[in-house]
């Protein structure tokens, strides 16, 4: 299987004009290979949540905590569904083109762009200014907790902490996202000089042949990355077990229950849910 194409300028000589085709399918495969291994897997995996009598306890001593416990505010949620709208829009005018489903793409693909590029920014402002940006993250502090997970995934009943705001597998994601996003964000913003649009003139001749070539590869592994990662984020959005926080990022909230199930109060302190006339943002 061919990586990446190649083509010749007016003095031919072989310039790098963009990634192979065959990166697509192959993504989509491993996207696909990913949720049915996992589905398999899960079958015979222990719980991580934890057990009823131990919920029960937590819930008795601890009156203190709503019943509905704020997950994500509005302005986190508008950002998640207008960022996946944007997405899926991105996505879909990339590729359907290459297997063969012919429309006028272009601009639907580059205004698609500048939303989520819109939609990143006031993301990166509102978790740096209202939300506690490093709970996010992923780094050493978290070993602690990946040995623990690992053993609870083994059956073993282990004392290790549990995730704070968000468990380990969503920071992983997130930092994942993250890298392959900007890099399809970047090149995607060099790349409108080649293309018509309201805001400056075409300039196919900003950069040499060699560099578009390696912004066009750029922006093509990064696309073909996300469709891995758009599918392993739906397979888990669909999953039962993991409804309850696909429904969090509808609602805003999850139950105490569910709360004191899979999380350490003592790593995500929570207060009441704001009333409707309140500004105080949700945790």
């Amino acid at each position: 299987m061919d990586l990446l194409t190649w083509g010749r300028n007016p003095w031919d000589q072989p310039i790098l004009t963009h990634i192979s085709w065959d990166l697509l399918w192959a993504s989509l495969f491993a996207g696909v290979a990913f949720f049915v291994a996992h589905a398999s897997y899960m079958v015979f995996s222990a719980h991580r949540k934890r057990h009823a009598a131990e919920t029960d306890a937590m819930e008795a001593a601890r009156t203190d905590l709503p019943e509905r416990i704020p997950r994500h505010s509005m302005a986190a949620r508008l950002f998640h569904w207008v960022m996946a709208a944007a997405m899926f829009t991105l996505l879909f005018t990339a590729f359907l083109p290459i297997v063969g489903i012919r429309f006028p793409w272009v601009t639907w693909h580059w205004i698609a762009g500048l939303v989520l590029t819109g939609s990143i920014l006031f993301h990166i402002i509102h978790a740096t200014v209202w939300l506690d940006f490093w709970s996010i993250w992923v780094g050493p502090r978290d070993l602690p907790e990946l040995k623990a997970e690992v053993l609870r995934e083994l059956g073993h009943e282990v004392p290790g902490p549990r995730p704070g705001k968000y468990p380990l597998g969503n920071r992983l994601y997130h930092l994942a996202i993250v890298v392959v996003a900007l890099m399809v964000v970047a090149s995607g913003l060099f790349m409108m000089v080649r293309i018509r649009t309201p805001f400056f003139t075409r300039n196919p001749y900003l950069f040499s042949d060699s560099t578009w070539g390696l912004t066009y590869v750029l922006h093509g592994l990064a696309g073909v990355t996300l469709v891995g990662l758009v599918i392993a984020h739906v397979y888990f959005a669909v999953r039962p077990d993991k409804w309850w926080i696909t429904k969090a990022m509808i609602l805003g909230w999850i139950t105490r229950r569910q709360y004191l199930e899979h999380h350490d109060p003592d790593r995500w302190a929570v207060h009441e849910l704001p009333t409707p006339n309140s500004t105080t943002p949700n945790v």
